[in-house]
């Protein structure tokens, strides 16, 4: 009776150690198991699993994708605009192994990882490339986050940056620009437009210009159109043509009956015909004969008609 009660006990014991090292990996859990501090090769599969008590520790490691956003870096572009960018990042544990010793914290890691090379990113890159071509920017942050992460045992399924902040003043640039886009468009189209409309215009001048009751008929069109609204005037054009016939029918003097007739330009001669056409001109009148000087009164006859006050005047002298 002994002897079973220690079969029992034994192996009640062994039941119950054999109990403490049996573990359960989840369908998305891989398990590592470490014995007596080194890592065991052999990766725990999902299901039921046994293990060495004391001996063994059993790690397990979640291999679904982990979705991480990245937080809004503020950095400077390759054009100098300043903006601020944030991302998200999807990877998943490849290696259990990797993941749990050449790292501590894979998912601090990654974190860290992915906002340093988003703002290198943002520094290698143009605004126009942040806001309309995306896709090589999510590709080469991706090549970034893959070459730290292989050690680690970390694979990258997808990498994309959500959101790009912009200063009020860029946004209302950004309007401007896009404004002064669209009236140029606008502008383009109308003279293309008028340019068709143009060269439809000639084509039908010239194919009523062959048929001239084309352009009657036209006439005939346009009054009927107007004719058709509700109103009580009726606008019939005057034909060009008419008037044009009218004012070569029209005499000349009768166009410019007040104008004065203009007298025809004078024949040019040469000088000698001119000095020849003037009239004769009388010799100007010979000058009179001036006294010879024997005529002269002399002086002394002048001083005794001086009278005696001169006379006096000597004598005083």
């Amino acid at each position: 009776m002994l002897v079973v009660d220690v079969l029992l006990g034994v192996l009640g014991a062994g039941a119950l150690w054999v109990a403490t090292g049996v573990r359960v990996v989840q369908q998305f859990e891989r398990g590592v198991v470490f014995r007596f501090g080194r890592v065991h090769k052999s990766i725990r599969q999902p299901g039921l699993t046994l293990l060495i008590p004391i001996a063994d520790r059993l790690r397990k490691v979640n291999v679904q994708i982990i979705t991480m956003p990245v937080p809004a870096q503020e950095g400077i572009t390759r054009d100098n605009v300043t903006v601020r960018v944030d991302a998200v990042v999807y990877f998943r544990v490849h290696d259990p192994v990797l993941a749990s010793v050449n790292v501590q914290n894979y998912t601090f890691a990654m974190s860290q990882v992915a906002q340093t090379s988003l703002r290198s990113i943002i520094g290698k890159s143009e605004l126009d490339d942040l806001l309309t071509n995306r896709e090589p920017l999510n590709q080469g942050l991706e090549l970034m986050l893959e070459s730290p992460s292989t050690g680690w045992g970390i694979l990258i399924d997808r990498v994309e940056i959500k959101d790009v902040a912009l200063p009020e003043s860029m946004k209302r640039s950004m309007s401007r620009q896009a404004e002064a886009e669209r009236e140029r468009r606008a502008r383009i189209i109308t003279a293309d437009g008028e340019f068709q409309a143009s060269q439809k215009l000639s084509d039908a001048a010239m194919i009523m210009s062959e048929t001239p009751a084309a352009l009657q008929l036209r006439l005939l069109q346009t009054v009927v159109e107007v004719a058709a609204e509700k109103n009580s005037t009726l606008v019939l054009p005057f034909p060009v043509e008419l008037l044009r016939f009218l004012d070569g029918a029209t005499p000349e003097t009768a166009k410019s009956p007040t104008s004065v007739p203009r007298r025809p330009m004078p024949k040019p001669v040469s000088l000698d015909e001119a000095l020849a056409a003037l009239p004769d001109i009388a010799p100007p009148p010979e000058p009179p004969e001036l006294p010879e000087i024997d005529d002269v009164p002399s002086l002394e006859g002048l001083e005794d008609s001086a009278g005696p006050d001169r006379a006096d005047q000597k004598a005083d002298d």
